[in-house]
């Protein structure tokens, strides 16, 4: 037969366990809203380094128009360096900077700006039929060409992947742009993992003050 004080004491032993438990349990989900609030003050507050400032350009879109830093200010930008005629990892670019364009489709403030290193051969003629292939929405993604040095000038001293006097030897990296048009990142455009990064990237650059 089990005693009084025995009874007591099993009970009095299974409400410290239960408390105790209660307290483990409280203590758990502090610390994973702690984190998750720190996790989340990192991501706003998460600040993308300043490679350079472009210098002014004006070049021609596709359309004949003429487009420059000034009509992308306030717009956050993706550009690279391309030609219609390469055999190698163009094509493959563009078809990833449609898929940027389908992943990105819901920021109205984002575009996409793809420079000819070959101006000679990519007329806005050509660059339109280029375009087309890609299924580029003109009001979202620009393709420009102009004058060679201008071209020459922007990639070294802008955009700081050397110059484009051999095609055959530009940049096939990404690069970000914020509404100021400072150069905020390279990304691998082989690359899924840096794809991944540079749309978080544009949606953090998305969050900055527009100066418009």
């Amino acid at each position: 037969m089990i005693s009084k004080s025995s009874r007591r004491l099993r009970q009095v032993l299974l409400v410290a366990s239960i408390c105790m438990l209660l307290v483990s349990l409280a203590g758990f989900v502090w610390l994973h809203l702690l984190l998750k609030q720190r996790i989340s003050a990192n991501s706003r507050q998460q600040v993308l380094p300043i490679y350079s400032n472009l210098p002014s350009f004006v070049l021609t879109e596709r359309n004949g128009r003429p487009l420059g830093l000034n009509d992308l200010r306030g717009k956050v930008w993706v550009a690279d360096f391309f030609f219609t005629t390469c055999p190698g990892p163009c094509p493959r670019m563009s078809a990833r900077m449609a898929d940027l364009q389908k992943r990105l489709a819901d920021n109205p403030e984002i575009r996409l700006v793809s420079i000819t290193v070959d101006p000679c051969t990519d007329t806005p003629a050509v660059l339109s039929d280029y375009a087309l292939r890609f299924q580029a929405r003109s009001d979202r993604w620009y393709f420009l060409t102009g004058n060679k040095s201008d071209i020459h000038r922007l990639a070294k001293e802008g955009f700081l992947v050397g110059g484009v006097d051999d095609v055959l030897l530009h940049s096939t990296r990404f690069m970000l742009v914020d509404r100021m048009g400072r150069l905020r990142g390279y990304y691998d455009s082989a690359d899924e993992e840096s794809m991944a990064e540079l749309l978080a990237h544009a949606r953090v650059l998305l969050k900055e003050p527009n100066p418009s």
